[in-house]
Formats: C-alpha cells, sequence, structure tokens
C-alpha cells in the first residue's frame, strides 16, 4: 500500500481521491487543511479512518504518511513540496508544478537528494486516448501543426465582475488563465514535439493582474504550434494535430475522449481507446507505480517535459507582462 495524505480540501482534490481509491495500493490516511472544521468536513466524505491535521510539520511527520498530493493554490506547490519531500515522503503536485523555473529546478534537487519521486499532475499524458495520439502519430505524415484550444468560462469570473476577486484570479497565488487553463495545451505539445525554439504570446490582462485569456505561437523546425485559452470565454473547438497525410482531431485536450484521423483521401479512422471516467486514475496510477519502481521520476512526466513547461509558461508571462510575488 501507498499511504496518501492530501493537501488542498478542493474539488479536484475529491477527484483525485475518487479516481486513486480504485487503485489496489491507494490508501487515504491524512488530510491537511488551514482549518479544523475543513479538514474534518472532507474527510468525512469518505470511508475511512483518516486523520485530519492543521499544522505541516505534524502533518509531514505523520508516521502512516508515503505520499503527498498536493493541489493547495500554485504559490504553494513549491515550498509545501519540499517540506514534505524533506521528510522523505513522495510527491505528486497539480499543475503547474510551480510558479516558475527556479521554484522547479529546487524541487528536482530536494527531490533527488531524498530518493523520493516527484510528478506533476498533468493527467492528459497519462491517458489511453492520449497514447493512442503518440502511437498513430507517424500516420499522418510530416506533422507541420500542433493546433490546441481550452477555453472555459470560470464561474469565478461572475464573481470578479462584481468586484470580488477570487483565488482563480490572483497574481499572489501565482494563478491566472495561462497557468490553470493554457498549460493544458501546452503540456501536450512538449510531450509529442519537445522543447520549441521560440515563443510568441499574447493575452487579455485583468485589472487584478492576471491574464483572462491569451494565445501563444511556437515555431519548431519543420512545425508550427498554436495554442488558445481562456477563463473568460467558451469554445467549443476540438484540438488538432495537421500533418501532410492526415490531421488528428481531438474532442478535448485536457480529457480527450474521442480521437479520430482524418486522412486526406477522405477516409476517417476512429483511433478512440476505452478510458475510464474518472481520468485522474490514470495519473494517480503512473505515480504510484513509480514508487513501486524505486525511481524518483515518472518515465511519463519526466522532470524534463515538466522543466520545459516551466520554461514555456515563464517566457509566455514575460512577453505579456504577468508577474507573481514569487518570481521576486
Amino acid at each position: 500500500m501507498v499511504r496518501f495524505g492530501i493537501i488542498g480540501t478542493n474539488w479536484i482534490t475529491e477527484s483525485f481521491i475518487n479516481g486513486a481509491s480504485e487503485i489496489e495500493e491507494f490508501e487515504l490516511t491524512s488530510v491537511y487543511s488551514r482549518t479544523k472544521e475543513k479538514a474534518e468536513e472532507f474527510a468525512n466524505k469518505f470511508e475511512a479512518s483518516i486523520e485530519t491535521f492543521t499544522d505541516l510539520d505534524a502533518f509531514f511527520q505523520h508516521d502512516k504518511l508515503d505520499a503527498v498530493y498536493i493541489a493547495s493554490p500554485n504559490a504553494f506547490h513549491a515550498k509545501q513540496a519540499i517540506q514534505a519531500m524533506q521528510h522523505g515522503k513522495h510527491v505528486i503536485v497539480e499543475k503547474p508544478m510551480a510558479s516558475n523555473t527556479r521554484e522547479v529546478q529546487e524541487m528536482f534537487d530536494v527531490a533527488k537528494a531524498n530518493n523520493v519521486v516527484l510528478m506533476e499532475a498533468l493527467k492528459t499524458t497519462f491517458l489511453p486516448n492520449f497514447q493512442a495520439i503518440q502511437d498513430n502519430l507517424h500516420k499522418i505524415g510530416q506533422v507541420r501543426r500542433y493546433f490546441s484550444s481550452f477555453c472555459q468560462y470560470s464561474s469565478r469570473y461572475d464573481a470578479y465582475k462584481e468586484g470580488t476577486v477570487l483565488n482563480a484570479f490572483k497574481p499572489e497565488l501565482s494563478n491566472g488563465s495561462l497557468m490553470d487553463i493554457g498549460i493544458y495545451c501546452i503540456y501536450p505539445m512538449v510531450a509529442l514535439f519537445g522543447k520549441p525554439n521560440k515563443v510568441y504570446a499574447n493575452a487579455y490582462m485583468l485589472d487584478s493582474g492576471v491574464d483572462g485569456q491569451g494565445s501563444v505561437m511556437f515555431d519548431y523546425d519543420e512545425l508550427n504550434g498554436a495554442v488558445m485559452y481562456s477563463k473568460i470565454t467558451n469554445s467549443y473547438l476540438p484540438s488538432e494535430i495537421q500533418g501532410e497525410e492526415g490531421s488528428i482531431v481531438i474532442d478535448k485536450i485536457s480529457r480527450p475522449t474521442k480521437v479520430e484521423i482524418y486522412y486526406k483521401d477522405g477516409t476517417i479512422e476512429d483511433i478512440t481507446r476505452p478510458q475510464k471516467e474518472n481520468s485522474m486514475y490514470y495519473e494517480a496510477k503512473g505515480f504510484i507505480d513509480a514508487i513501486h519502481a524505486g525511481q524518483t521520476e515518472s518515465p511519463v512526466n519526466t522532470y524534463e517535459k515538466s522543466y520545459t513547461t516551466a520554461t514555456i509558461l515563464e517566457e509566455a508571462r514575460k512577453q505579456i507582462g504577468l508577474t507573481f510575488p514569487a518570481d521576486k
């Protein structure tokens, strides 16, 4: 068994636990929150003997804790992950891994020094339908364009327009559209094609200091990339990888459930694979497998992919004028 503790009592944490609970080796033992009431309220949702904590040191010293899932605001990821790893705990941390590349590198160094697994919880790359894309990419010939769109109107934006700035739109928490939504478009591109040669970014900035929406263009030697993301509008466009012999059409880049190849002769091949409804099962399974294998990084969500993505996010932020207190 791998005994888990969680930081962050929100819907994404609940989804992770529900997905991970389908894995035989997963056991939830502890919950951390800043308030006792919230920790106990969250723990009571699950049928288990779960201990609750409001002190991080006591949480990390818990003798029934092997690994930590971190889903706190982005600005806290690095500090909490480093503290956990210094206590010998394995860490899976929600995307984005940290606020900037400096923090990401510090996290890598601590993971290696303490011989623990550190993994970014970007779920797309673990999904059977993303593996279908990788396995069938050769069928479309020379790839010339990667296009990805993820625009999802945030319910928190309604509050923002009424004058209440919630966490999703706070620069002090290293948040914003690029960090929360855009990364879903960028990380799969990095997984498929590596680091681009050039990055060109633009965005619509909100008065709070973060981006409400944006787009980024990428230059590679043989192809171009383009991504669109937003927390203030919706889009219903699929994502697409265009090759000289055909195009792979992906219904939703964050969680592909329908993947087809449109060949230039007009034929269509459905390459969709069976996939669990709770897509977070796969990242949890990959993380637990890495622990059992005695690795310090996931062979899927590698350090290189996370660092390259962090580099792109940092460069894009520089171009659109988005800075965080964590950068200073």
